[in-house]
């Protein structure tokens, strides 16, 4: 069974506002709404943009996930509109639209939304919210911190965190949604929710047709002293092709400037006590919508910025590597220049086309004339902690070396104590007396190895000098 919609769309400009960001499209494939803000006249640029954009899935021929795809693609185009209007007048930088469309294929709904208008289903009386809100409020919900009551009175219930504003990073929310014959789908612009209760909302839901269901929703919303545009789309999932026909609707500033009109709402509901849609009283008022992604005001010549900001992170980078290279070249190692010593000055690395180091003194000392370990210390590099250490070092190993130079002392004979016995006298008649023992003297053999003084070198290591 292939269902359709009987649908209707209403903005209103509100009971302060001077000029409608709201921008709504109803059709038989396609609702849409975007709520515009950024000061100036950028938000009914930004809203009808996105919605002259979106407006062409409203065709039929696309079903099931590719309506994921089509909503996907059909936003990021939208976005790259947004950044392109902003080249062509950096007044409007800054500017952001929310975007929340539903897509019909006759038996499913495909959902892309973006940040704080909403999207609902009433079904058997119950009323739900299909959008989930990027707002810090919404945030806080999630979190935990503060109920649903307590968000509806937030001071900052109206501080969006994502919208469409041109930069890469505005990917929608996307999702296939059932639908059945009976339901009915509302699209609204946060003009309404943030002034009405959902019971109110769902009690206005439950009965009439869409044209007079939009009519009393934003009735509700301006008695309730909404201060913002109020925009909501309505329509009945049925199973007989609707009685009003599919001819498309659009609305809000999407209609207004296809039509070159002032900026006025597409119409205004008497409200007892209200006072319509004009501006009000004297003297400067601060404009709410200015706030609410605020976060972006308007700038001017973004591209200076951009310029001083890489003039800057260029500063940065060239001062740290400035300091890095000069820290290098207060710093000294002894190693060698080709068969000699040499002090070099700088760290020893290798940094392509950058040199670190350099020869600062060189001197008359061989590196072959150097014992075996003072030799493999020279070639790996002994680092000084300045200049004089440097020199200090070089001192050391002038003193290694010659030591090495000297000659080894060959080692002195000594005389061998001779063991043949001597005659002896004749014996005598004299009585013999008792001699002590004697041993024969003994005499230290002299060592052929040198003794070892601090700081000598050790002969062995001076081996491999030539």
């Amino acid at each position: 069974m292939t269902l359709s919609l009987d649908y209707a769309a209403l903005s209103d400009v509100g009971r302060v506002r001077r000029n409608n960001e709201d921008s709504a499209y109803a059709g038989p494939h396609l609702l849409l709404l975007a709520d515009g803000m950024g000061g100036a006249a950028a938000g009914e640029v930004a809203s009808a943009a996105a919605v002259q954009v979106v407006r062409r899935l409203d065709k039929p021929g696309i079903s099931g996930e590719d309506m994921i795809e089509a909503l996907a693609g059909a936003v990021h185009r939208a976005n790259e509109r947004l950044s392109e209007l902003v080249e062509e007048d950096q007044e409007r930088e800054g500017m952001g639209t929310t975007v929340t469309a539903l897509m019909f294929d006759g038996q499913q709904l495909g959902l892309a939304h973006l940040g704080d208008s909403r999207a609902y289903r009433m079904r058997d009386g119950q009323l739900y919210q299909l959008s989930h809100d990027h707002t810090f409020v919404q945030s806080l919900v999630d979190e935990g911190r503060i109920s649903k009551e307590e968000a509806f009175t937030h001071p900052h219930r109206n501080l969006i965190l994502r919208v469409l504003d041109g930069r890469p990073d505005s990917d929608p929310d996307l999702e296939i949604l059932d639908v059945q014959a009976g339901d009915r789908l509302m699209l609204c612009s946060d003009g309404l929710p943030d002034y009405v209760s959902d019971d109110v909302i769902a009690a206005s839901m439950a009965g009439g047709t869409p044209d007079s269901v939009v009519v009393e929703l934003i009735t509700h919303a301006l008695e309730a002293g909404s201060n913002d545009n109020v925009t909501c789309v309505v329509a009945d999932v049925v199973e007989t092709p609707p009685t009003s026909g599919t001819t498309p609707q659009l609305v809000g500033a999407a209609a207004e400037l296809a039509q070159g009109s002032t900026g006025r709402g597409d119409t205004t509901i008497a409200v007892p006590g209200g006072r319509g849609h004009g501006g009000g009283g004297g003297g400067a008022v601060l404009d709410p919508e200015e706030l609410r992604y605020a976060p972006r005001a308007p700038k001017r010549f973004p591209w200076l910025r951009r310029i001083a900001v890489l003039l800057v992170i260029l500063g940065l980078i060239g001062g740290g590597g400035w300091f890095a290279y000069s820290w290098t070249q207060k710093q000294y190692y002894v190693g060698t220049d080709g068969d000699y010593v040499a002090i070099f000055k700088g760290v020893d690395a290798d940094i392509p086309g950058i040199a670190l180091s350099k020869v600062y003194e060189q001197q008359t000392l061989q590196v072959d004339k150097l014992p075996t370990y003072s030799r493999q210390q020279v070639e790996g590099n002994i680092q000084a902690d300045d200049l004089a250490g440097a020199r200090a070092i070089v001192s050391e190993l002038q003193r290694a070396a010659d030591e090495c130079a000297k000659p080894t002392p060959s080692p002195t004979p000594t005389t061998k104590p001779s063991t043949t016995p001597k005659p002896t006298a004749p014996a005598t008649s004299r009585p013999a007396t008792a001699k002590p023992p004697t041993t024969a003297p003994t005499t230290a053999r002299p060592s052929t190895t040198p003794s070892s003084t601090p700081g000598s070198v050790d002969p062995n290591d001076c081996d491999g000098v030539r």
